[in-house]
């Protein structure tokens, strides 16, 4: 956080990366493991000081004006549901499987909805709640407040909702926090999250799953799933792009 790069020239942005949403994910081979980039206007992106981690709620557009972080999961679910048309046994909605969940699981299988558990990376999963067909309803629990951040752009992107309040994992933390002038207790908005309206957020997948194909290795070399968004057009663009191997090393003088 804070860390300046590029050249100093040109128009200032906000940057958020994760190189590697997921590094468990790749290593086991498991699905959703992506590499995320997200551009705002400078100034526009929440800075989370302290805080690692962030209770999350992400939903597409039909459900974005449904939700509300402070009400309890089963409630959300119905909203959710009455705003999609659906019953809430219908609704899917994809949780980190940790200790912290066991609450949020129970409650959530007790009203009969569909929990898809998954070991790491929810950033993938908050934007496949944003988009039609991908399975995912909404996104639900505690994950890294830095990757709320970048799940907000593309959500947001979409005309999705992604509401957030910051969770301290012990008392030392949560006085970090409101040194640093935020609040734990306030609830974060997707506005709040990204303040801007001109984003741009590219994502390409390493593993595949519910929102993107992984890498897969050709002979000639590889081919790789991405999707590029620009929220002031409205323009999602998926490009598949082929990797030749050969002529990449002798362009760059590295073996791939």
């Amino acid at each position: 956080n804070g860390e300046q790069v590029g050249s100093g020239e040109g128009p200032q942005v906000d940057v958020a990366v994760d190189p590697l949403e997921g590094t468990r994910l790749t290593a086991l081979g498991q699905p959703n493991a992506i590499a995320v980039i997200a551009l705002a206007e400078r100034g526009t992106l929440f800075f989370p000081g302290a805080a690692v981690y962030m209770n999350k709620i992400a939903v597409g557009p039909e459900s974005a004006e449904a939700i509300d972080i402070d009400a309890p999961p089963a409630e959300n679910v119905r909203r959710v549901a009455e705003a999609k048309g659906v019953r809430p046994q219908d609704v899917s909605i994809v949780v980190l499987d940790r200790p912290r969940h066991e609450e949020l699981i129970g409650e959530l299988r007790e009203l009969g909805a569909r929990v898809m558990l998954i070991p790491d990376g929810d950033v993938a999963p908050a934007i496949a709640a944003a988009q039609p067909g991908t399975g995912v309803d909404m996104l639900m629990g505690v994950g890294g407040t830095p990757e709320g951040v970048i799940a907000a752009c593309a959500v947001k992107s979409f005309g999705g909702a992604l509401q957030g309040k910051l969770w301290p994992r012990d008392d030392e933390e949560r006085q970090q926090l409101v040194d640093g002038g935020l609040d734990p207790d306030a609830v974060l908005a997707t506005d709040d999250l990204v303040a801007g309206d001109d984003l741009f957020v590219a994502a390409t997948g390493v593993t595949s799953g519910a929102l993107l194909r992984g890498v897969r290795y050709t002979k000639e070399g590889a081919v790789t799933d991405s999707l590029v968004i620009r929220s002031r057009s409205g323009t999602v663009r998926r490009i598949e792009a082929h990797h030749a191997f050969e002529k990449l090393s002798r362009f760059t003088g590295r073996e791939y």
